[in-house]
């Protein structure tokens, strides 16, 4: 299931989430990590609003695989877990990443099913699901407020703010050369595999939310400021939240973070757990022929401008 809930929903939550969204490899993570460390908040790394489609007994089913050692669910990866299977362990290892136990995903599984009569398929049940997985990490940890990542699906920021009405948003966006980069040559097994596909989905991300967006409920932010320029940054994103500022922010990789626990092959994991640093500011420039960065300038060129990325080409493009 891919449907986003309606914008309109008449089921809207009481909780105040922080939800955070941006493409991947734009540094979500890391933004999560960081907010993770203030004492007001617990925010885990992503749990999947979408997949799978049967949430209700096939998480259920798949956690009595995995406490079994079912060699159909074994790894993290697609290459070693069962297609069949795959979804639903993905969902049981982003929860454990964010710090919930299997016990406890069965307990919430369980009691919403009964709660709900149904096997939790459509949008309303699933956020409910997402909504107790946060608000028991809040009472687990003493926060005071609960976050995870949406990802690409701040696209659909108008849908989920109705949800959730509220809920905070913080969009991180990098520079789109540089996620091309990190695509191509970080993540070629999922990962956008041309430039001109980087290009379109980077535009999609950084656009529609910005333009959907709620009055007074949106933060974006840029990747290179919070690397650069993190007390700065932190400061307009507590701001945002009407959080008081708090130094441990500043020091995410000293502290404890659920992820950090159970990775599970979580490719940002090992570098959200390192302090700030900008090393692979640019790295479009080596990773990425004058060719390659001339076409994703020409294709989303006038957004790169917008959001203070200069061009290395004399054209700029357009959207489209």
């Amino acid at each position: 299931m891919s449907t986003p809930p309606q914008s309109s929903a008449p089921w809207p939550l009481a909780s105040d989430p922080v939800l955070l969204g941006g493409e991947n490899r734009s540094g979500t993570t890391l933004l999560s990590i960081v907010l993770d460390s203030h004492p007001a908040l617990v925010v885990g790394p992503e749990i999947d609003f979408t997949e799978p489609p049967d949430l209700g007994p096939h998480v259920l089913e798949v956690c009595d695989l995995l406490d079994r050692g079912d060699a159909r669910v074994s790894g993290t990866t697609k290459e070693t877990i069962d297609p069949q299977w795959y979804d639903g362990v993905h969902f049981a290892v982003q929860c454990e990443r964010s710090g919930l136990s299997r016990a406890d995903l069965r307990a919430l599984v369980g009691a919403l099913m009964a709660e709900r009569g149904t096997d939790l398929c459509d949008p309303e049940d699933r956020c409910r699901l997402v909504d107790a997985i946060g608000e028991l990490r809040r009472t687990q940890t003493g926060a005071g407020r609960w976050g995870l990542k949406l990802q690409r699906k701040i696209q659909d920021i108008g849908a989920y703010a109705a949800v959730w009405p509220r809920a905070r948003f913080i969009h991180i966006v990098r520079d789109g050369r540089d996620l091309a980069a990190s695509h191509l040559k970080t993540v070629p097994d999922w990962g956008y595999r041309t430039v001109a596909e980087a290009a379109h989905g980077w535009l999609d991300v950084v656009t529609r939310p910005r333009r959907d967006a709620p009055d007074g409920r949106y933060l974006e932010v840029r990747y290179e400021d919070l690397v650069t320029r993190p007390r700065e940054t932190a400061e307009r994103m507590l701001d945002h939240l009407g959080l008081p500022w708090d130094e441990a922010v500043l020091r995410h990789a000293e502290h404890e973070h659920a992820l950090f626990n159970k990775p599970w092959g979580h490719p940002a994991a090992e570098a959200a757990g390192k302090p700030l640093y900008t090393g692979r500011n640019g790295r479009y420039l080596q990773d990425l022929t004058p060719g390659e960065i001339r076409e994703f300038e020409r294709i989303a060129g006038a957004e790169l401008e917008r959001l203070g990325y200069p061009l290395t080409s004399t054209a700029s493009g357009s959207a489209g």
